[in-house]
Parts: structure tokens; C-alpha cells; sequence
């Protein structure tokens, strides 16, 4: 089975806000890791490994609030 081309990522809002989540869409990148396909919204500042439904941040996630296990959701 192949992988999506595009999900969409849940970012929740900073915690203690009440801010709303964020969808950020990524598309494939081509490039792998060892746990899966790298995906990056069209800027590529936020680059993404996706397992499942699962995105985890290739970049350290710094600050407060700061998520390292992400909902993704495969676009058709």
C-alpha cells in the first residue's frame, strides 16, 4: 500500500490560551527516515515523519507547549 501524498496536521493551541488548533497541510517530500516518509507544508519550515496517524516533528520541538506526537489525517 502506498502512502498519502498530503495529511492534514493537527497543532494544538498553546496550552492555558483556549486558542483553537491549527491544520497545517503537508505533502511528501520524497525523503524517508527510519520510522517513515517525510512530509512538509509548502514553505518546508515544519517537516513531519508519519507513522499511521501519527506525525512527529523532525525539528526539537523548544518552548512550552511544544508537541512531539502529532494526529495526522491522509487527504485524498
Amino acid at each position: 500500500m502506498s502512502n498519502p501524498s498530503r495529511y492534514a496536521v493537527t497543532l494544538p493551541g498553546v496550552p492555558g490560551t483556549h486558542a483553537p488548533p491549527e491544520v497545517v497541510i503537508v505533502h511528501a517530500t520524497g525523503e524517508m527516515t527510519a520510522n517513515g516518509p517525510v512530509y512538509a507544508d509548502p514553505p518546508g519550515t515544519f517537516r513531519v515523519e508519519i507513522a499511521g496517524e501519527t506525525a512527529r516533528p523532525l525539528a526539537e520541538p523548544s518552548g512550552p507547549g511544544q508537541h512531539t506526537c502529532l494526529h495526522a489525517v491522509p487527504l485524498p
